[in-house]
C-alpha cells in the first residue's frame, strides 16, 4: 500500500515508524527539514520537503497513487485542507486529524465527507473517552469493548493476592472453569508474552484478559483487584482532554481541575461551572494537600508535559489516591511510568495509531487497539465466507505462534475461544497480535 504521511512531528513519526514494518510504501511531507531527517534513516520511507497545502509538494509526493493519505499536523485548519487536496488530486482514501469536536457532528461530518475526507479523528475526544471509560471500570489498568460491549478485553497487574500467582494457564482455567475468560497476553520484565498452557502467572505480571460483559468483575476479583467507588476527582490539567473529562463527570462527581496558568482557569471556571477551578501548580506538593489531594478516590493528570504528570501521578499514589491515570506522550516514559504504580497510562500517539491502522489492512478490521505498556495490538476482524479460518477448527489453524484468538461474537452469542471452537462467516473475531504477527493473521479471515 502507497501511504502519505502530512506531518513529521511526533504523530506522523510515530505512524511513520509503526507503518514501516508492513511493507508499505510511505513517503512523509512536512516545511521542517529537521523533522524529516530524524525519519528519514528508517528503511523505505521517502521524506518530500514543502508545504502540504500546496500542490507542488503534493504532486511531488505523488498523492494520486495513494493508497491512504493521513494529514496529522499540528494545525487543524492544515490537516483539512491538504486532505480535501489530496483526494481531488487522487488519493483513494484521505484522513485528516481535527482539534475541534464540532466537525465531528452527524450534519458536519457529512459535509467534510462532501469535500472528499473520508475519515476525521480527533485523539484528544478519544484520549477523554478512554479515561471516562477507565474510571466506571477502575478495578482495571485498561478496559477496551469489542462489538458493543459484548466482548471485553480487561488488564490486571497481580499481587500477591491474586489466586493466579504461582499457577499455570491450565490450572487456573481448570480451577475457575465455570468463569469464561481466556489469558491472550502476560507482560513481564517488558517483555509481551503469548502464553501457553504451561506458562505460569508471577506477581507484577501485568495480564491481558478477553472475556464477556457478565464476567468481567469475577475475573477481577479472582485478579485480586475489587472496584473502586469514585465520588471525589481531582484532574491536573485545563488541557483539551481535562476540560472535556470535567464536562462529562462534573455532574456526577464532585470535580476539582487544577491548572497553573491564572487567565485559562478563569476562562475554565466560567465554562465548567460544576467544577471547582484551582489555580495552582500541580508540582506545589503544600499546594496539592491543601486542596485536598488526599481526599481524593481518583486523580487524573493530563498537562502538556509526561514529567509533571509523572510526577504529581506518583505524589498522588503515595498519598493514598486509589486510581491514578496519566498522560504520557513520550514513549520512553511508559514502563517508568508503570513501574512506579502509576495504574493507567493515556498516549495520544497509541490512540492516533489504533484510529488510523485499521485504514492499512485489507482484511475487514472493524476496531484496532494499540495497548499502552505492550507494543502488541487487540483486533476485532469481520470473518468473510469460504476464509481460512471458518475451515477448520481453532485448533487445526495452525494460526502464528506470536497471536491468539481470544472470543468470538456471533449474533447476540459470545465465545471464548478453545481448540474446539468452529468459526463461522460474518463472525466478529478479537484477535491478539504481537507486531511480527500483524501482517500474517489477515490472511486467515479474509
Amino acid at each position: 500500500m502507497k501511504i502519505v504521511i502530512a506531518g513529521a512531528g511526533e504523530v506522523g513519526s510515530h505512524l511513520a515508524k509503526m507503518l514501516s514494518c508492513g511493507m508499505h510504501d510511505i513517503a512523509v511531507i512536512d516545511s521542517d527539514q529537521r523533522l524529516l531527517d530524524d525519519i528519514g534513516g528508517m528503511a523505505d520511507i521517502v521524506t518530500i520537503e514543502g508545504d502540504c497545502t500546496t500542490f507542488a509538494t503534493l504532486k511531488k509526493a505523488s498523492v494520486r497513487k495513494a493508497d491512504l493519505f493521513i494529514a496529522v499536523n499540528h494545525e487543524e485548519n492544515v490537516n483539512v485542507i491538504a486532505a480535501m487536496l489530496a483526494k481531488q488530486l487522487g488519493a483513494r482514501k484521505s484522513i485528516a486529524r481535527i482539534d475541534n469536536n464540532e466537525y465531528l457532528e452527524p450534519n458536519n461530518k457529512e459535509m467534510f465527507i462532501n469535500m472528499g475526507i473520508d475519515y476525521l479523528f480527533y485523539p484528544e475526544k478519544v484520549a477523554a473517552s478512554e479515561v471516562i471509560n477507565l474510571l466506571g471500570h477502575s478495578f482495571t489498568t485498561e478496559y477496551v469493548d469489542f462489538s458493543g460491549g459484548k466482548l471485553a478485553l480487561v488488564v490486571f497487574r497481580l499481587d500477591g493476592s491474586s489466586m493466579f500467582v504461582d499457577k499455570s494457564v491450565r490450572e487456573v482455567t481448570e480451577q475457575i472453569c465455570n468463569t469464561p475468560f481466556r489469558t491472550v497476553a502476560i507482560t513481564r520484565d517488558n517483555e509481551t508474552i503469548i502464553p501457553r498452557s504451561d506458562d505460569r502467572y508471577t506477581e507484577e505480571d501485568t495480564i491481558y484478559v478477553i472475556t464477556n460483559r457478565e464476567s468481567v468483575k469475577q475475573i477481577a476479583e479472582y485478579s485480586g483487584k475489587t472496584n473502586i467507588d469514585i465520588n471525589n476527582l481531582m484532574i491536573l490539567g485545563g488541557s483539551r482532554i481535562g476540560v472535556r473529562i470535567a464536562a462529562e463527570l462534573q455532574s456526577e462527581l464532585n470535580v476539582k481541575l487544577v491548572d497553573y496558568n491564572a487567565e485559562k482557569a478563569y476562562r475554565l471556571a466560567e465554562l465548567l461551572d460544576k467544577t471547582l477551578i484551582i489555580n495552582e501548580d500541580g508540582r506545589d506538593i503544600d499546594a496539592m494537600m491543601e486542596e485536598g489531594l488526599t481526599n481524593m478516590d481518583a486523580f487524573v493528570a493530563v498537562t502538556g508535559r509526561s514529567e509533571t504528570n509523572i510526577l504529581t501521578a506518583m505524589l498522588a499514589k503515595r498519598m493514598g489516591v486509589k486510581k491514578v491515570i496519566a498522560e504520557v506522550e513520550n514513549l520512553n516514559y511508559i514502563n517508568l511510568a508503570e513501574s512506579i504504580g502509576i495504574d493507567t497510562i493515556i498516549n495520544k500517539k497509541l490512540i492516533t495509531a489504533s484510529n488510523i491502522f485499521r485504514f492499512t489492512m485489507n482484511t475487514d478490521v472493524q476496531a484496532i487497539k494499540c495497548l499502552t505498556g505492550s507494543e502488541a495490538e487487540v483486533i476485532e476482524f469481520i470473518v468473510k465466507p469460504n476464509s481460512p479460518a471458518t475451515r477448520v477448527l481453532v485448533k487445526d489453524l495452525a494460526f502464528p505462534g506470536d497471536a491468539i484468538i481470544g472470543g468470538v461474537v456471533r449474533g447476540e452469542k459470545v465465545f471464548i475461544v478453545d481448540g474446539s471452537t468452529q468459526i463461522n462467516a460474518y463472525d466478529r473475531v478479537v484477535v491478539f497480535a504481537l507486531p511480527s504477527a500483524i501482517s500474517k493473521i489477515g490472511k486467515y479471515f479474509n
